[in-house]
């Protein structure tokens, strides 16, 4: 293959990303190493270099992206804490409660804590998941602070020897000082093993500042979940 005969495709792959919101310094790096790895490469019979190409970059993008599934660190003794957060409308009520079926399945006790106590109907909602999952959930109303709540949940969880513990918390239309705060005063009381920002895939590069603006504010190591 020559950069002759795959510099339309390779330009087609930059359109791709570009109109994905991949970020440019991103971009740049990707097609560069895909074009040295390509550029020299013998041509199977009966394929076209645009049809080699491909796997080329299938696998620069398993690279890019993490070959690996990243798994939940599990605590040795005591509860394993996952904390949840994110932008509003995005799933995370939701996604708490998959979460705890899926570790349910693998044998993990699991109890869910909630923590939303702004938006209307979801704690209602996490009980009825909670129920239909068969996950126990500790709830204080609406009237109590999130981080009262997350110590009070975290205490149940103990007492009950519970393997995991998830907490929902507050979704935001941003990310702003009291969302930060609400979640450092929650963070403090649970000390999690996991916190895990809840994102829309459509999102795009916002949603990395958004990651970005958590790990500085929390001071910890967010996670993606999407």
């Amino acid at each position: 293959m020559t950069k002759e005969n795959i510099a339309e495709p390779m330009k087609d792959i930059r359109r791709a990303l570009l109109e994905a919101y991949v970020s440019l310094p991103v971009v740049r790096k990707f097609v560069q190493s895909v074009s040295d790895q390509a550029v020299g490469m013998g041509v199977i019979r009966g394929f076209k270099p645009d049809q080699q190409l491909v796997k080329i970059v299938h696998d620069e993008l398993v690279k890019v992206m993490g070959g690996e599934v990243s798994e939940i660190q599990f605590v040795k003794s005591g509860p394993t804490v996952i904390l949840l957060a994110e932008l509003q409308g995005v799933g995370k009520t939701t996604v708490c409660a998959k979460l705890a079926y899926n570790l349910k399945k693998q044998g993990k006790s699991c109890m869910l804590i909630a923590g939303d106590v702004y938006r209307p109907a979801a704690i209602d909602q996490l009980v009825i998941l909670g129920e239909k999952i068969g996950v126990p959930m500790y709830t204080a109303g609406t009237e109590v602070k999130p981080a009262d709540i997350a110590k009070q949940g975290l205490k149940e969880a103990k007492i009950n020897n519970v393997n995991v513990v998830i907490m929902d918390t507050t979704g935001r239309l941003q990310v702003d000082k009291g969302m930060m705060d609400e979640l450092k005063d929650v963070k403090r009381f649970l000390n999690p093993t996991e916190t895990l920002l809840v994102v829309d895939a459509m999102t795009g590069q916002e949603a990395a500042c958004n990651l970005c603006a958590c790990r500085h504010l929390l001071r910890d190591n967010t996670s993606f979940y999407q």
